[in-house]
């Protein structure tokens, strides 16, 4: 469920009109509903109450708006974080330091050294090389990191191939079948102290199956190392559960997914850790759009809107889906090509769509952009950076401007050897 809703003939975020924060902040924006985000976070964890103190961590590269961020922190949840950029951004949107896990399989010696001197909770290390490193830096600074190894099971989550993590060939965590060797030989070391294991195998999964499929194999791991004589005492379950795109579209619910959790792990003797991303923020975003004009094509016309690749990139980069929809719905419907002004034939929404009959000036959403929308945004075609705006209530504010394409400009600079 979420808090976008036509009412009186006009979609509302909660109890604001959208053609209001169209007129006062313009097109494109992202659209957030803090009832959404509040709900969604608040079933999340409903649904593990059968685990004893599970850690919940929101996956920041998901939304990493820092109003976004706040609302879930005042809900209690920490901050997965894959950058030192995203570190900053959690402690600033008030997550506690011993609350965040830092994972990525590509953390610099400057973000290694960041997170210590922060004092997070967790580093989830991604290669043997990687701890190593983190134990040089720690020792250094006399500090102890709490660490988890991250594994790859050689499990196909039936997702995107582009967002698929556990596969063997794939960059993340250790090979399974090393990582008893890797671990009591990183637990050897000063400075690091190995406390647990770390998985994810994927995002937006529809299916709890490959999800099970991994967890048992960490079970088995993890009896293998309490025989070697190595402590486990966490571990990192990732996170990965999908949200429906397509209105209609059945995926497993949050109390399936902690059901299944709750089964398999019920004999781990462990803490529990999660990583919810799109499941919590996907849902509780739009992208509010205007239509530039309607175009005629030679089978269906082209609805040219002003939201474009750079401003959401997932159907361009991944062919992902988003239900379309017109603000203020007339009832009429018709087949279009949807599409952003960008030089790209890849600034495509959708084609052969059946949706909302509209014409040139009316507003338009794209649903399903809380997550993975405006994080993925960036400056083609020298566009501007699109705004964001959080709803509560009937009261709304900007929490991130739109940054115009001169502002970025400013940035860059023309040596003055160029004007000999």
């Amino acid at each position: 469920m979420d808090h976008f809703q036509i009412r009186n003939g006009i979609l509302h975020a909660e109890d604001v009109a959208l053609p209001v924060i169209a007129e006062e902040v313009g097109t494109p924006v992202y659209v957030y509903s803090r009832a959404t985000l509040v709900r969604h976070a608040r079933v999340f964890r409903d649904a593990l109450s059968g685990l004893k103190n599970p850690h919940i961590a929101f996956a920041v590269k998901a939304n990493p708006n820092l109003a976004v961020l706040r609302v879930l922190a005042k809900e209690g949840y920490g901050a997965d974080v894959v950058s030192g950029g995203e570190l900053i951004r959690a402690l600033a949107a008030g997550m506690k330091p011993e609350d965040i896990v830092f994972s990525g399989v590509g953390k610099t010696h400057a973000e290694l050294q960041q997170g210590l001197e922060e004092g997070i909770g967790q580093f989830n290390i991604e290669s043997e090389e990687e701890g190593y490193e983190l134990a040089s830096i720690a020792r250094r600074f006399g500090k102890t990191a709490a660490c988890a190894l991250r594994v790859n099971p050689d499990v196909d989550a039936r997702t995107h191939e582009k967002i698929s993590t556990g596969k063997r060939e794939n960059k993340f965590g250790v090979p399974l079948d090393r990582a008893a060797e890797i671990y009591a030989s990183l637990s050897q070391e000063d400075g690091l102290d190995m406390r647990g294991i770390a998985v994810h195998i994927g995002s937006q999964l529809g299916d709890l199956e490959p999800l099970e499929t991994a967890f048992g194999k960490l079970g088995e791991l993890i009896a293998q190392l309490r025989e070697t004589g190595c402590k486990v005492s966490h571990v990192d379950l990732g996170g990965g559960l999908g949200v429906p795109y397509k209105t209609g579209e059945e995926l497993p619910a949050p109390a399936e997914y902690g059901a299944m959790i709750e089964r398999v792990t019920k004999d781990w003797d462990v803490q529990l850790m999660f990583e919810p991303g799109r499941v919590i923020a996907g849902n509780a975003g739009v992208l509010l759009t205007r239509v530039i004009r309607v175009k005629r094509g030679i089978e269906r016309p082209f609805v040219v809107v002003d939201a474009a690749m750079n401003d959401l990139a997932r159907p361009a980069m991944y062919g992902a889906w988003h239900d379309f929809e017109a603000v203020q719905p007339t009832g009429e419907k018709s087949v279009s090509h949807i599409v952003g002004p960008i030089c790209e034939t890849g600034d495509t929404f959708a084609m052969d769509r059946e949706c909302d009959t509209l014409v040139a000036g009316d507003l338009a959403v794209f649903r399903t952009a809380g997550a993975y929308g405006a994080t993925m945004a960036s400056s083609y075609n020298s566009r501007g950076f699109v705004a964001e705006v959080l709803v509560d209530g009937d009261q709304y504010a900007v929490v991130a401007d739109r940054i115009p394409a001169g502002a970025i400009m400013d940035a860059e600079r023309v040596p003055a050897w160029l004007d000999d």
